[in-house]
């Protein structure tokens, strides 16, 4: 192998991270579509998972999981760190990131499976995806199979008719917080992108700019996300136009962050609760075992509607990188952080909360630290 390959989906939202990072950092790669033959070939063999992207890097070493991928890849190219160096920016950038991550594919799985003009669209895309070589006609059938997974996942998320409206409406306050924001930064955080931005392009992009009905609604009520959009999937790489962009001096967190960040306490922040203790109580029921991707139902309200969803430990193991580096945090700089805390209602709680047992990932799995 001579070049780094990224193997995924242009339809797969983490695909829409890591892609996006790769571009911004000016990291050489190759894209390779992540057909079923490649899913056998080289995904399963190479990661003992089917999930996607994955990246191989040029000296052959096969990686999975965007955030792994990304710290990886940050000791290789240290150049402009999406990594902010100060505590509070930091802090948030690790917060968006999660949220993105793993909250905001509420309102993306349910644009996509709900809407039936996006639901025809990512069929079309899966088949394509899945078999490049086929017919139009093999193509959607084979697209309506491989769908059906995903689709059929949106009650284990907590996507349910009666809490439709809740969701659109959460989604819609969002696009217009994030287009306040927007207006007037290019980024999160300044000029340059962070992990934050890196979460949130996920979702944003692949799924709710990319389909179609998705797309002219993000269009109509926030332009100036469409714009972000545009300059986190196409932009300037690193070697046009070095020294890149910096983030807001003298550690500052735009105050257009705070509703959005209010917004993931208020929703994710109690399912965060709930599945560190969940996670604490299956691992004193179960010692020794192999702690499985869902372990129970959590609550969560959203717009003052409550709900259930299944309990991904995999969210406990996003949290807790926020959670180690504000405990991390020492003097001057732990201190510095209590204003971000203090406008905040909810986070210094989470923050404090504690985590029974912790999770890690070896070997793409999530296991339990013993």
């Amino acid at each position: 192998m001579t070049t780094n390959q990224l193997i995924g989906a242009e339809v797969s939202l983490y695909t829409g991270k890591l892609r996006c990072y790769l571009k911004y950092k000016d990291i050489p790669f190759e894209e390779v579509v992540a057909s079923q033959s490649v899913f056998c070939d080289v995904i399963i063999p190479r990661t003992g998972v089917r999930y996607i992207p994955i990246f191989i890097t040029e000296d052959d070493q096969a990686i999975q999981d965007t955030t792994e991928i990304i710290d990886f890849l940050e000791k290789r190219y240290p150049d402009a760190s999406v990594y902010p160096g100060t505590p509070k920016q930091n802090l948030v950038s690790l917060l968006l990131e999660t949220y993105g991550d793993e909250w905001l594919v509420i309102p993306a799985m349910h644009y996509r499976w709900n809407k039936p003009e996006n639901r025809e669209f990512a069929i079309a895309e899966f088949g394509r995806t899945a078999a490049p070589e086929a017919s139009r006609e093999e193509q959607l059938a084979i697209g309506q199979h491989n769908a059906k997974p995903f689709a059929g996942a949106l009650p284990r998320l907590g996507v349910v008719d009666e809490l439709v409206p809740v969701i659109e409406k959460s989604y819609l306050n969002l696009l217009t917080d994030l287009d306040r924001h927007f207006a007037e930064h290019n980024f999160l955080l300044g000029d340059s992108p962070c992990m934050g931005d890196f979460g949130l392009i996920g979702p944003l992009y692949a799924h709710l700019y990319r389909d179609p009905y998705s797309g002219r609604l993000m269009q109509e009520c926030a332009p100036n996300v469409v714009a972000w959009v545009k300059r986190m999937i196409e932009p300037a790489p690193l070697s046009s136009h070095f020294p890149a962009g910096d983030f807001l001096e003298n550690d500052a967190v735009p105050e257009t962050l705070y509703p959005i960040l209010q917004r993931m306490l208020s929703e994710q922040g109690p399912v965060l609760k709930q599945t560190m203790d969940q996670v604490g109580t299956w691992v004193g029921e179960n010692p020794g075992e192999e702690i499985p991707r869902a372990i129970g139902k959590v609550s969560f309200t959203i717009e003052g509607v409550s709900g259930s969803r299944l309990t991904f430990p995999y969210m406990q193991w996003m949290w807790q990188r926020c959670h180690d580096f504000y405990h991390g945090l020492q003097g001057e700089e732990k201190a510095t952080v209590k204003m971000l805390l203090s406008n905040t209602t909810g986070l210094e709680d989470l923050l404090n909360y504690p985590i029974h047992s912790r999770v890690r990932r070896v070997e793409n799995q999530l296991r339990i630290v013993r």
